[in-house]
């Protein structure tokens, strides 16, 4: 696995830089600034993130499989190449259904 100075200033297959962990859920930043971050993470079929809230946007963009987002109880699928923004101070959960990798977004502004 590229360390973050292997991957800086060159162009990264996004996807490639995590890999599924069997009934687990991975995530390594990418970028970690007191302003903002960029987190990708891995589902393995059926694992996901349980509900919470964030203080700030969140942006997700599947980059590989589909999840289930569902905010406020509204329930959305999000497929490879798409991207859901989700709002601040809401409730949210993430589940994947199929093997997923995923990259998120925060601004802390």
């Amino acid at each position: 696995m590229p360390t973050d100075a292997d991957i800086t200033g060159k162009p990264q297959n996004l996807a490639g830089l995590l890999d599924y962990q069997p009934r687990a859920v991975v995530s390594r930043a990418i970028v970690d600034k007191p302003v903002g971050t960029l987190t990708l993470f891995a589902f393995d079929a059926g694992e996901g993130l349980s509900e919470h809230t964030a203080p700030y946007d969140a942006v997700v963009l599947v980059v590989e499989g589909s999840l289930e987002i569902v905010i406020s109880g509204k329930t959305s699928t999000v497929g490879t190449g798409e991207m859901l923004i989700m709002p601040a101070d809401q409730p949210h959960a993430l589940r994947a259904g199929e093997r997923a990798k995923m990259l998120l977004v925060m601004i802390r502004a």
